[in-house]
């Protein structure tokens, strides 16, 4: 599966595997973003473990050289710790779809966070269940018309980045599907972030909730003099919803999950010859 260094391209990342997505969907542009990210960080495919749920962006792995896993609904990052826990010097990406991510795998989301695993989480947010009809999601805006939702959701949706700078992330940011380059570059620093790195991505899905009209007047850069240390700032940047904020909303460094293990398991093996003998020594 390894690569020559000289063939590193988005092209190598390709598996002869053709994307099945409707004709202009926004995992498109996330797919092929993720391919030249890859290619520029000189990631070898034998080093490469990406991990994926159930929905359209479930199919993700498929599509690239590396090793996949299309894992249960909503377990996206309990498989992709596990994987990283195994093998740390592996590059672990973890993608998934809105649904997948916020409803019924949301209760993972906090503690891979707090945890802060050394993987990059990416969501295509298109706020609908597009392989199931388009039913509204977590992410849906109140009002939103589905099939689930024949009068308009009453709901609230969820806020992808003020959720994840609260859950402790170390690194939260939010890209476009329909601005490849600029994504690219996005998830390139989300994968060479040392922790868990969360990149929201508005991939409009162009058969139950077409947005593409809707988007890009909305686009707006973050602020170059904004500090992405600055955790309340950030918190107050991703409230602010009038407009579709792209580039990095939060960054720190703090010690990682697999790290702290190995400093436990240096502890363990010290302390455990003379805590096994007492024990031992109790029965005798």
């Amino acid at each position: 599966m390894s690569v020559p260094v000289a063939e590193f391209t988005p092209q190598a990342y390709k598996t002869g595997e053709h994307p099945i997505w409707c004709p202009g969907c926004g995992d498109f542009g996330v797919l092929d973003s993720l391919y030249k990210s890859l290619a520029g960080l000189k990631v070898d495919p034998k080093d490469l473990v990406v991990v994926s749920g159930i929905g359209c962006s479930g199919r993700t792995p498929g599509f690239i050289r590396s090793y996949g896993f299309h894992s249960l609904h909503g377990r996206v990052l309990p498989v992709a710790l596990g994987v990283k826990l195994a093998n740390p010097a592996l590059c672990v990406i973890g993608v998934g779809g809105d649904g997948d991510g916020f409803a019924i795998g949301g209760g993972h989301i906090p503690h891979a966070a707090r945890r802060n695993i050394d993987m990059a989480y990416l969501i295509m947010d298109n706020s609908t269940y597009g392989l199931t009809k388009g039913q509204y999601s977590p992410t849906s805006p109140t009002g939103y018309v589905a099939s689930s939702t024949p009068y308009g959701s009453i709901e609230q949706p969820l806020n992808p980045l003020a959720m994840l700078i609260a859950y402790g992330a170390t690194f939260v940011g939010q890209g476009y599907s329909g601005k490849p380059r600029e994504l690219a570059d996005l998830i390139t620093k989300a994968i060479e972030h040392k922790g868990f790195a969360f990149v929201n991505v508005i991939s409009p899905c162009i058969t139950f909730n077409n947005t593409y009209k809707v988007i890009p007047a909305k686009l707006a850069e973050i602020p170059k003099d904004h500090d992405v240390t600055d955790r309340v700032k950030a918190f107050a940047l991703a409230l602010e919803t009038e407009h579709v904020q792209l580039g990095v909303f939060y960054q720190t460094q703090l010690p990682t999950f697999e790290e702290g293990v190995v400093q436990v398991i240096k502890k363990a093996q010290a302390a455990s010859p003379p805590r096994l003998e007492a024990i031992f020594a109790e029965f005798a």
